[in-house]
């Protein structure tokens, strides 16, 4: 017994936030952020919208696609450090929001590698017998933390949510691997210092508010996590690089996922890359790349997908599914 993903969905806000935008209000031109990143443009939520505001749509339009009544769901997990407040937990709200009366719910925080993270947990416990349905969501509002003085992190972040449906199968599909890590010697390399315990809101904490990173050092270990953790997941299948049909990897940077994909020796065309429409949406990016792909018609029965993602914590991880 194995999860088998059998609906996706995503939802991402309306408004576009362009390279040329961000020229108006912060040092930078749009060839800068293109070549170091890749990202055109991103999604921005608006003041008065919160993550369920996305996170909701996903998952219903996942469910709808599942044929799946929010009934039958027996667990909803969150992936995101972006939630509507810090407690309850936003999966809390999208449980209540998708009827899914019966579910257990919580929120996962592993920043861009949440939702993996999630897709491990909740194969864990389908396959030991625990539930038989889940609703998985990647969901982040970067936005509302980003310091839009400093050209370095705020030109990377985009808001959205996307999701799946996991049912047990005895088939020969279905996740067949996750591995995860974390290095918690490296949570200064990506942090955002203000709204906890050691600086919480109460004492205006300011930009401590904001997303921080050492984007130098990160890149290098990024690449090489990545590329490592993948190789765990087709080594433990069975597999070789030449057997992945789509490598589906977390959006952060088009360098960064170049330099996987080099490494991973992919085929040309068997990598699929969103980041210059939505920018860097942490644990969201894998899921609304994977509902594109899927509602493309791009991915056929059979095909071997990896996912691999790297962040905050630090934290990576990689996942195998057989579709």
């Amino acid at each position: 017994m194995r999860a088998q993903i059998v609906g996706t969905g995503m939802a991402v806000p309306e408004k576009v936030l362009t390279n040329a935008d961000l020229e108006k209000i912060v040092d930078t031109t749009d060839e800068w952020i293109l070549t170091r990143t890749g990202i055109k443009e991103r999604r921005m939520a608006s003041e008065d919208e919160a993550l369920s505001d996305f996170a909701v749509p996903a998952a219903e339009r996942a469910l709808e696609m599942a044929g799946i009544p929010g009934t039958e769901v027996d667990l909803v997990i969150c992936a995101t450090v972006t939630g509507d407040m810090t407690f309850p937990a936003t999966a809390n709200e999208i449980q209540e929001r998708i009827g899914a009366k019966r579910a257990t719910s919580f929120d996962l925080g592993a920043a861009c590698t949440g939702f993996i993270y999630a897709l491990g947990v909740a194969n864990s416990m389908i396959k030991n017998g625990s539930i038989e349905t889940a609703v998985v969501v990647g969901g982040e509002m970067l936005t509302k933390f980003v310091d839009w003085t400093d050209r370095a992190t705020c030109v990377l972040f985009g808001d959205g949510a996307g999701a799946v449906v996991l049912r047990g199968t005895e088939e020969d599909r279905g996740i067949l691997r996750v591995r995860t890590h974390s290095d918690g010697s490296l949570g200064g390399l990506i942090y955002r210092p203000g709204g906890g315990s050691r600086h919480p809101a109460t004492n205006g904490s300011g930009d401590l508010n904001f997303i921080k990173m050492r984007g130098n050092e990160t890149f290098k270990i990024a690449v090489k996590s990545l590329a490592d953790v993948s190789d765990e997941v087709l080594t433990d299948c069975g597999l070789a690089h030449a057997e992945v049909d789509w490598f589906i990897p977390h959006q952060a940077n088009r360098r960064i996922i170049d330099a996987v994909g080099k490494r991973l020796e992919v085929p040309e065309g068997r990598t699929y890359v969103n980041i210059e429409r939505y920018g860097n949406t942490s644990a969201a990016s894998i899921p609304i790349a994977l509902d594109e792909l899927n509602r493309d018609g791009k991915i056929r029965p059979g095909q071997n997908l990896l996912f691999s993602a790297f962040g905050a914590g630090l934290t990576w991880g990689a996942g195998l599914v057989r579709w």
